[in-house]
């Protein structure tokens, strides 16, 4: 998009907030950067120059706007349909891989060298891996420095410097004021809730439109007790994360969506973020899906109905696939009581003040030492159950950001009771591919036949080719039609 310049130079006069994340803009007569639609007056097009990342401005030396916070836009929607390596890269350091892990960390989970993942993502994003990871941290000192009363000291080492000079010198040349201004100028607005101790208040920014009935009506209807929960009016879950645990509010809002966050280290503050980003499908592009699904006329009246559905995903995929295996065949209210055990004989426990979260999901080491006899699971379900925390745990089984999604779908295929259906749920839904498609689910098929649609998998499948790379969408528009909980927000 950004090598498109007569393109940029419409988006960015028409103050199109679609972009807003799929490029930058750069002046060269004030040297600030902004996103595409700032209120301001825009610049001459011949001072404009475009750049794919804000770690690409600042790696040339623009500055952040202080009107628009361009690194607060939504992420690229690019990263949701690909899986190639860069766009597995992008998702690993959004997940905090070059933080914890180096460049070197990065390349290896990706399986290429040091020296080709830097020039992938030099050439296609203009930046490297460590400059993309600075313009994280930079975002995340930003957030602690203006919706937490933490010691400056102490939000450098948060946000993940390695000095206290490099936080100071990197928070005045990304934003052009000193940590200490930009706490004064956050606390001068009136837009940030700061009352209570320990808790970071926040807002997600989305591409408009978004339709949050089918997005937290399927998370709060599918709900495990113990480890998530609806009340009042946020979808609440708690969070494993590298540092500790955290505990998170989102509520849905017609701009935004309200986030609170109360972590035992501040160091996950970044990923905590990027997770419940990842989870709400926040950085989709409801347009561009909306246009393509409104091509087929048997479906686009459900688009025009009710446009802007998100896939509700996860924030761990190994914990996603436990539950689809939990849930094979069997109730929503079934499904939930069957993870509910597992968490109280093998989560771990945490504290919850706020509301009655009491619970951590078990990782796949927890639960590979299960009895078989103390699941009340047909014996097949235990088998397939065990079978899959084993190959989670032994890492034969790799599920998450770095994914590569027909290889996972792949391993999971070869694995003992692993079918079409439950596959294409882990892969739409815990790995992020939109093109996921569930042809031979009840839910989609009633559907299909009730709009005249192909009802046979086969049938349903041929028609639905015209819907890629968006199948996964669909499904929800599909889904949508029946009176299901998972599709309305809860009173």
């Amino acid at each position: 998009m950004h090598t498109d310049t007569e393109r940029c130079v419409r988006a960015v006069r028409s103050k199109d907030a679609r972009f807003d994340g799929v490029f930058f803009t750069a002046v060269l007569t004030t040297r600030i950067y902004c996103r595409p639609s700032c209120p301001v007056v825009p610049p001459k097009a011949e001072n404009m120059v475009f750049h794919p990342s804000a770690a690409s401005c600042q790696r040339a030396g623009f500055r952040a706007c202080k009107r628009c916070r361009p690194d607060t836009s939504p992420g690229s929607p690019e990263w949701n349909v690909r899986a190639d390596a860069v766009a597995r890269a992008m998702r690993l350091i959004q997940d905090g891989v070059v933080d914890r892990e180096g460049v070197p960390g990065l390349a290896a989970r990706l399986g290429y060298s040091t020296r080709q993942i830097e020039r992938q993502l030099l050439a296609e994003l203009g930046a490297g891996p460590l400059a993309l990871a600075r313009a994280q941290r930079a975002q995340t000192a930003r957030l602690l420095i203006e919706t937490t009363p933490m010691p400056m000291a102490e939000i450098a080492f948060a946000a993940g410097f390695a000095s206290i000079r490099t936080f100071n010198d990197t928070v005045r040349e990304v934003f052009a004021l000193a940590p200490g201004e930009l706490r004064a100028r956050a606390a001068r607005s009136s837009g940030r809730d700061r009352a209570t101790p320990g808790v970071i208040a926040l807002r997600l920014p989305f591409r408009a439109p978004l339709n949050p009935s089918n997005l937290f009506g399927h998370l709060a209807a599918t709900a495990v007790p113990g480890v998530e929960e609806w009340r009042d009016g946020a979808y609440r879950r708690t969070l494993r994360l590298p540092h500790g645990h955290g505990i998170v509010s989102l509520a849905p809002r017609p701009d935004h969506i309200a986030c609170r966050l109360s972590l035992t280290d501040p160091r996950d503050l970044t990923l905590a973020i990027n997770r419940c980003r990842w989870m709400l499908d926040l950085d989709a592009d409801p347009v561009a899906v909306d246009e393509q699904l409104r091509t087929d006329p048997l479906l686009a009246p459900l688009v025009d109905g009710a446009p802007g559905r998100r896939v509700p995903r996860t924030v761990d995929a190994a914990e996603f696939a436990v539950r689809a295996v939990l849930g094979q065949q069997v109730s929503t209210a079934a499904a939930r009581t069957h993870a509910s055990r597992l968490v109280t004989a093998h989560g771990t426990p945490v504290e919850d003040p706020e509301g009655g979260l009491t619970h951590l999901f078990p990782t796949p080491e927890a639960l590979a030492g299960l009895d078989p006899e103390a699941l009340a699971l047909p014996r097949s379900r235990r088998t397939t159950l065990l079978t899959l925390v084993e190959a989670l745990a032994d890492g034969s089984l790799h599920l998450g950001p770095a994914s590569d999604w027909e290889e996972a779908r792949a391993r999971l295929l070869t694995l003992p009771g692993f079918g079409p259906w439950t596959t294409a749920v882990i892969a739409m839904r815990g790995l992020g591919d939109p093109d996921a498609f569930l042809p031979g689910d009840l839910g989609v098929r009633r559907a299909a036949q009730g709009l005249g649609l192909p009802s046979t998998p086969a049938a349903l499948t041929a028609r639905a080719a015209h819907w890629r790379p968006w199948r996964a969408y669909a499904v929800q528009y599909l889904w949508a039609t029946d009176s299901h909980p998972i599709n309305h927000l809860p009173a």
